[in-house]
């Protein structure tokens, strides 16, 4: 039997159930796929541990440091000797020169 038929075949008191009945499966359905539907935008938008942590956490401050090495071709291209080193000195440094010759002269010294 096609369910066009049973349909047809229903008094309007049991069709006004069967739509009750419909609407709160629907009601129930509809909620649990919301639910799954924000818990996976939640995934999304959070952040990995990592990178949560990495955020959050606090750097310790250095106070600024002098320059030690100073570039004879461009007095204002300083090197603190901290961190990498810069190209122009990799470069002189190939060249043949020694980091000696870049050095700051102190004025204290």
């Amino acid at each position: 039997m096609e369910l066009v038929e049973l349909v047809e075949r229903m008094s309007v008191d049991d069709l006004w159930d069967l739509h009750a009945e419909i609407g709160e499966a629907l009601a129930v359905r509809l909620a649990a796929e919301k639910n799954v539907l924000e818990w996976r935008l939640k995934q999304l938008t959070t952040k990995p541990y990592v990178e949560r942590r990495v955020a959050t956490s606090d750097r310790r401050r250095y106070p600024p440091v002098s320059p030690k090495f100073r570039n004879p071709d461009d007095p204002l291209e300083t090197w603190s000797g901290r961190g990498n080193q810069p190209r122009w000195l990799a470069a002189q440094l190939r060249s043949g020169k020694r980091m000696d010759d870049f050095r700051v002269e102190m004025a204290a010294e």
